[in-house]
């Protein structure tokens, strides 16, 4: 007959490897997001100064209301203004 004696380390051992998996995860999610949030102002970013370029080849209404989008400005003067900043 086989007796085991379970201890406490084993316990720790376990419950340690699984509060750090625990941690690597919440501290690689935080990471993920923090990524996400900074490629999304690079792309809104580019993208205005995309259509910036837009607007000094064609004034379409199109890009106008695009622009009024992406920048939250009301008229056309503010938009030439932001754009005229923009491209320079």
């Amino acid at each position: 007959m086989k007796f085991e004696v379970k201890t406490q380390n084993d316990e720790l051992l376990k419950s340690s490897c699984s509060v750090l998996l625990s941690f690597a995860i919440l501290i690689f999610i935080v990471v993920l997001s923090n990524i996400s949030i900074k490629l999304g102002a690079i792309s809104r970013h580019y993208e205005i100064k995309y259509l910036c370029n837009l607007l000094t080849i064609e004034k379409s209404s199109l890009n106008f209301k695009k622009l009024s989008n992406l920048t939250n400005q009301n008229t056309k003067q503010k938009m030439w203004d932001l754009c005229r900043e923009i491209v320079k």
